[in-house]
């Protein structure tokens, strides 16, 4: 198995990029996620997955090995393919995908374009022990966090500010004091909207 490549970065798109490894080119599938961690310079070391088909063998990059990691936790549900735990790790950062899964946050999963109610209920099934287990996250405070997360969307929401930039403010409150109450993150977030 390829575990990463090394090389001089030839062709950057935001689906796919392709690595010159001493004279062969590797195309690799990429995520949104990992085509903003890609630096524009020649040299370039992505970890890799490489999915073995009957008809084809495809070569997965990714910046960092937790979002490797994520990615195949994901392909490992029934019925999510490699295609779609792509779109999930472009929609959702690797660590918001985590974040949903353990809190069992089925709306966060269901937001990613082709997954529906049951996939993501799925998913969260599936993984939540894992994710709980591998990464050492406490299943109580993820809830508790998340609620007052909700909790301040919701509000601001009603107060008529757009959803998409109140969700991206609240993410970096959220980030940098998580253990703030509802109340603290919707003040926090008044001032920055």
């Amino acid at each position: 198995m390829i575990t990463h490549l090394e090389g001089r970065l030839v062709e950057k798109n935001p689906t796919d990029v392709v690595i010159d490894c001493n004279g062969v080119g590797y195309l690799l599938h990429i995520s949104l996620n990992t085509y903003s961690q890609i630096p524009d310079r020649e040299n370039l070391k992505l970890y890799t997955y490489l999915q073995v088909r009957e008809d084809a063998h495809t070569l997965y990059g990714f910046s960092t090995r937790v979002e490797r990691e994520i990615f195949k936790l994901l392909i490992s549900v029934s019925g999510v393919g490699a295609s779609t735990a792509r779109t999930m790790l472009s929609s959702l950062n690797p660590d918001q995908v985590k974040d949903a899964i353990a809190s069992g946050d089925v709306p966060v999963i269901q937001s990613v374009k082709g997954i529906g109610a049951k996939t993501a209920q799925r998913v969260i099934l599936d993984l939540k022990d894992k994710v709980l287990r591998v990464y050492g996250l406490d299943e109580v405070s993820q809830s508790s966090n998340n609620t007052n997360k909700a909790e301040a969307l919701s509000a601001l929401e009603v107060l008529g500010f757009n959803k998409k930039q109140s969700e991206k403010v609240v993410d970096k409150i959220v980030s940098q004091n998580p253990e703030s109450s509802a109340e603290q993150i919707i003040k926090d977030a008044l001032k920055n909207l």
